[in-house]
């Protein structure tokens, strides 16, 4: 039990901004129940959300409301993943052979790529939650999506292959099993009375790994940690216009 409580931690540590002063180890087992706990830490993202939507929503209009709902989800997180996934868009929006993408994802500078790949996600995630806030979509959708988009992270590191024997992504794969991804799978079971079309989310979010996944091998060889990161990003975009789309179908 303590290497679960260790690897709890260490995902919180490791995804999150969240203030957690405690040295964890890390070992087979304790990263192992890191991955398991990854949808638990979108599930705790996104229950923050809730919370700060409830408090605010008769204080502010609803395009405020969906940026300050923004603001806290790039927060918490501290704008790792976004980081990611501005490396992905200014390696592929090269168009330069896999050698030069690979040094230009590791280029601590940010080229223009980047920006508009970063300016249009912030742009459409916000336009997204304001729609979702108008009409009134229940909150369970800002829990379910950081939760459901960090397990499809799991999946991703478990099923594609690393484009490098090297780096966090590596590091992560190597304590990670099929048998895992159930158990972290297990963590979203709230999700059944939060959101009963959960299930929906997560076919729709499958279906982008594999998209996601099978560009991504073709224009790397694999995945590392920036290109998880860009996933995540990507796989919240997506569930929230999955979102979006089913609740406008279903009131209209």
């Amino acid at each position: 039990m303590k290497d679960a409580g260790f690897g709890v931690l260490l995902a919180f540590q490791f995804l999150t901004r969240l203030p957690i002063p405690v040295a964890c180890p890390w070992s087979p087992a304790t990263s192992r129940w890191a991955l398991r706990s990854y949808p638990l830490v979108g599930l705790t993202l996104g229950a923050l959300l809730a919370g700060a939507a409830v408090l605010l929503a008769d204080a502010l209009p609803a395009p405020l409301l969906a940026l300050v709902l923004l603001s806290l989800w790039v927060a918490f997180s501290g704008g790792l993943h976004l980081d990611g996934l501005m490396d992905v868009a200014d390696a592929l929006g090269s168009n330069a052979p896999l050698a030069r993408r690979w040094e230009i994802m590791k280029d601590p500078q940010v080229g223009s790529f980047g920006i508009l790949a970063l300016v249009f996600l912030l742009a459409w995630k916000a336009m997204l939650l304001w729609a979702l806030l108008v009409a009134g979509a229940p909150l369970g959708v800002l829990i379910a999506v950081p939760a459901l988009a960090r397990f499809g992270a799991a999946v991703l590191l478990r099923l594609a292959p690393c484009a490098r024997r090297e780096g966090l992504a590596w590091q992560w794969r190597q304590h990670l099993g099929l048998r895992d991804l159930p158990l972290a799978l297990l963590t979203l079971a709230p999700l059944f009375w939060l959101l009963p079309g959960w299930l929906w989310l997560l076919a729709g979010l499958l279906a982008f790994l594999l998209l996601y996944g099978t560009v991504m091998t073709r224009s790397f060889n694999g995945i590392n940690g920036d290109i998880l990161g860009a996933a995540i990003e990507g796989g919240e975009l997506w569930l929230l216009l999955i979102t979006w789309s089913w609740w406008s179908f279903a009131t209209a």
